[in-house]
């Protein structure tokens, strides 16, 4: 039996990939986007298939995506630099980000990017009550932390207290 090399089992995740259905949904924008976990669950089962593994260490400062080959010990990598954010909730949240785009990345899985390209053009306009709305209206954490990362600096700092009443609240 012939060992497959890890661009040919690539070749063969990608052909069983299909379209993945963006279940999660970001309040601010209104918008759709698969999170980490379901990602995951797509992609896992069909890595396994093809003697391949999924590997998502942190090294040196870099969330990195790698993809092992069992059969030959071949690898392949993406990878982005964290930005050095001090704060650990966070930093959890960039790295849960980089996460899902380094494995997204690294496989080519078309997806438009709803949950964070749109954040440069937010709404001229956001008044307070729409934060507290927006926050009040998120109904899982994973919600909560992406209408909370897409607010500005000076609105995260605003609304610090009621995202961590909710999260307590959410957990």
């Amino acid at each position: 039996m012939e060992t497959k090399t890890i661009l040919k089992a690539l070749f063969d995740l990608k052909s069983e990939v299909g379209t993945m259905t963006k279940d999660s949904t970001n309040p601010f924008f209104k918008s759709k986007y698969f999170d980490i976990n379901q990602l995951l669950e797509h992609i896992e089962p069909l890595a396994r298939k093809n003697n391949l593994i999924i590997l998502q260490p942190i090294i040196k400062g870099f969330v990195r995506t790698e993809i092992h080959s069992i059969d030959n010990g071949e690898m392949v990598f993406s990878e982005i630099e964290l930005t050095g954010i001090k704060d650990p909730q966070k930093v959890g949240s960039e790295i849960t980000y980089f996460r899902r785009y380094t494995l997204q990345s690294l496989l080519g899985i078309q997806a438009e990017d709803d949950d964070g390209h749109k954040v440069a053009q937010k709404p001229k306009e956001t008044t307070k009550k729409d934060c507290k709305s927006i926050l009040e209206n998120c109904k899982t954490l994973e919600q909560l932390r992406v209408a909370y990362i897409s607010f500005s600096k000076a609105e995260q700092l605003e609304f610090e207290e009621l995202k961590d009443e909710l999260k307590t609240k959410l957990k």
